[in-house]
């Protein structure tokens, strides 16, 4: 248990270490991030397409046989063209971060009885004024969104796990004091 942290914080400063190179260079990130949603579209559209021959009937083996087809296409234009793929992403992801950030504000305007009530609001607008700074950039903002954004919750990650494993060296040195 003592070495325990040691292990944690390692693995924290490397994760950290890797958001701080996504965060330096977020499109290389996001062109690998691509690359990588392609090749597993292509696995998940091979999977998809040996499924057809255990689906029951034929409605079930069109529409695995047809999920086969969509999933690896998807997925070789995403590798032939992962700049295409990123630029799909980012628009996606600001879709996404404009309906959260509005349900969130709809959400703690509901709540408003309720003490820090107004959190979700604030996290809603967040989310909202990210979602529609990336729909108006579009689709320059693909070039650095989503390795920025990659960047920065894999530092954030990595930096937690670096204070747990201070907290765990802390209480493993207590613990040792405590037993003499």
């Amino acid at each position: 248990m003592a070495t325990t942290w040691r292990y944690l914080a390692a693995v924290g400063l490397l994760i950290s270490l890797l958001g701080v190179v996504a965060i330096v260079a977020p499109l290389v990130t996001g062109l690998a991030l691509s690359a990588l949603l392609g090749a597993l579209l292509v696995v998940s559209g091979v999977s998809h397409g040996v499924h057809v021959f255990s689906a029951r009937g034929w409605i079930g083996a069109l529409s695995q046989g047809l999920l086969a087809l969509l999933y690896v296409v998807g997925g070789i234009v995403t590798l032939v063209n992962p700049v295409l793929g990123l630029t799909t992403l980012t628009l996606v992801l600001a879709v996404v971060f404009v309906f959260n950030g509005v349900l969130e504000i709809f959400m703690g305007l509901r709540l408003r009885s309720r003490p820090n009530w107004w959190w979700p609001i604030a996290s809603g607008v967040l989310a909202l004024a990210v979602g529609v700074l990336l729909w108006i950039g579009w689709p320059s903002t693909a070039e650095w969104a989503i390795g920025l954004l990659f960047g920065v919750n894999l530092l954030s990650s990595g930096l937690s796990m670096v204070f747990l494993a201070l907290n765990g060296r802390r209480a493993a040195r207590d613990g040792s004091a405590i037993g003499t």
